[in-house]
């Protein structure tokens, strides 16, 4: 079976400046992008993040991937991350943001994850949106109306999650299928970048290098350059070729609009806290 999306990929991590230890872990390989961001401190978040990663490297090799698979995954993932706090570290948690990619009807499809507040972006046609909703304290308070984005980067609770896999959490995943579409790129990324470089700058990178590695590398760097004080990492994926018809060659306006289902779409307001 062909992949229905054809991708080229680029990625990098950084401990950053005022760690000693980088909790952070990814999978960059097709058909899957993630990074786990870790939390809990020696022998937890970076053991948590790595584990969750090694559970989901079991997926690599296959053309597609379905919501049935990474849903699996992530159960095997919590039990593990469960399984190491069992063992003394109590406080093991860690974040997960992605895609995987998907097929429906032969169409591709981008099928985004997020437990957390690592970042799932898609720049397309120069527009960068942010797919992935946070599970975090400012973005309910956000929600709420009772803080304004622009805050929450000050905001002394901009760190505490609402949802992970392990640290106590029972918080579920949530999931996008996307539409995808040629020329479309994903950016996939810890909160060292998003909390250190703002969204426009970032699409600017993205905009202006053209290569996914160079994309990566310069992202992380900017991070640092902005004061690197967290674990940071980012993985650049482009649609170099997608299906978007049966049997069809993909092209940027090879798709039907009207056939584009709109609730398969991102919805910010489908976000809610862990309860």
């Amino acid at each position: 079976m062909t992949a229905p999306i054809v991708v080229r990929t680029g990625s990098a991590t950084h401990t950053g400046l005022r760690r000693t230890l980088n909790e952070d872990a990814l999978l960059a390989q097709a058909p899957l992008f993630v990074v786990a961001d870790g939390m809990g401190g020696h022998r937890a978040g970076d053991v948590a993040s790595a584990t969750v990663v090694e559970e989901f490297a079991v997926l690599l090799g296959r053309p597609t991937l379905s919501i049935d698979d990474v849903s699996f995954a992530l159960a095997r993932a919590r039990a593990a991350v469960d399984a190491i706090a069992g063992e003394g570290t109590s406080s093991a948690g860690t974040t997960l943001s992605g895609v995987a990619v998907a097929e429906v009807d032969g169409v591709g499809y981008w099928l985004a994850m997020n437990i957390g507040d690592s970042r799932t972006y898609r720049l397309a046609g120069g527009v960068l949106e942010q797919i992935s909703v946070d599970h975090s304290v400012v973005q309910e308070l956000i929600d709420a109306g009772e803080l304004l984005a622009a805050d929450a980067q000050r905001d002394r609770r901009r760190n505490i999650i609402t949802r992970a896999i392990g640290a106590g959490s029972t918080g579920e995943a949530d999931y996008w299928m996307i539409p995808a579409t040629t020329g479309d790129r994903i950016l996939v990324c810890s909160d060292g970048l998003s909390s250190e470089v703002g969204d426009e700058e970032i699409r600017e990178t993205l905009v202006l290098i053209e290569d996914p590695q160079a994309a990566a590398v310069r992202l992380v760097d900017r991070a640092l350059e902005h004061g690197g004080r967290d674990n940071v990492t980012a993985i650049v994926v482009d649609a170099t070729h997608v299906t978007t018809r049966p049997g069809g060659a993909g092209s940027a306006d090879g798709a039907d609009e009207d056939d584009i289902d709109s609730d398969t779409r991102p919805r910010a307001e489908a976000m809610g806290g862990m309860r």
